[in-house]
């Protein structure tokens, strides 16, 4: 790979896929993270591959401890990392009096311990390029959520990850978060869970698709000097919610 180099986790499906069009029509060759959703990751990297002339490699993984040893199995055929963005995520309810804690290392390992093994796997190699690091947080990891209290648990997590390494990677490595609020219906195990009363919920009146979350990641990919922030990209729904 001679052109800069990104990594997506959670990149087949929804907002990883959108980032990583916007990324290689950008320039950047790719390395697309899935777990599950192999058919899609193909489909996905020879669609890139064509149309934008770039190079995608695919890594299937958990995320969990074990990403980082997975990705040094690619070391052979990568030699510089610019970007990493810490996309996967899951999401779904944990009622107290109903919570597992196997639903607790799943929402733990995927917005939180995943991303941090991974950002420390690839510490030396975004050093080397002055490379940054963009976490998907979540409003709901400053708000709690309702019946998600592992979730919001992991996502404040996520942040604070994003505000630590911001100060131990500096000056080589930005480090910064994107906190969204209502941008796509959720969708459990690839189906889509409709929710008509979101968007009457948001200041705006709308949700806003996978494209503001793209433009709020290519604004800190295009200002150098933002480091440590958590973007919220909400439609005003933490105003809301801080009243």
């Amino acid at each position: 790979m001679t052109n800069p180099v990104a990594l997506i986790t959670g990149s087949a499906l929804r907002i990883g896929a959108a980032i990583a069009k916007t990324l290689a029509s950008r320039g950047y060759d790719l390395i697309l993270h899935y777990r599950n959703s192999e058919q899609a990751a193909q489909s996905l990297a020879s669609t890139l591959a064509n149309e934008f002339a770039v190079n995608v490699v695919l890594l299937q993984a958990d995320i969990d401890a074990s990403i980082g040893a997975k990705l040094s199995d690619l070391r052979t055929s990568i030699e510089r990392l610019e970007l990493l963005v810490n996309n996967a995520s899951s999401f779904y309810p944990t009622p107290i009096g109903e919570a597992t804690e196997q639903q607790w290392d799943d929402l733990f390992n995927s917005n939180a311990k995943g991303p941090f093994f991974l950002s420390q796997e690839c510490a030396e190699y975004l050093k080397k390029n002055n490379g940054h690091i963009i976490n998907i947080a979540d409003i709901w990891g400053v708000f709690p959520k309702e019946q998600h209290t592992i979730y919001s648990m992991a996502k404040a997590a996520n942040i604070m990850l994003t505000k630590s390494l911001a100060l131990e990677l500096a000056p080589t490595v930005r480090v910064n978060g994107i906190a969204p609020g209502a941008i796509l219906p959720p969708s459990v195990d690839g189906v889509v869970i409709e929710d008509p009363d979101t968007a009457a919920k948001v200041p705006l009146q709308r949700m806003g698709g996978e494209d503001v979350i793209v433009q709020a990641l290519c604004s800190l990919l295009d200002n150098d000097y933002i480091n440590g922030e958590i973007i919220k990209v909400d439609g005003g729904r933490t105003v809301q919610l801080a009243q």
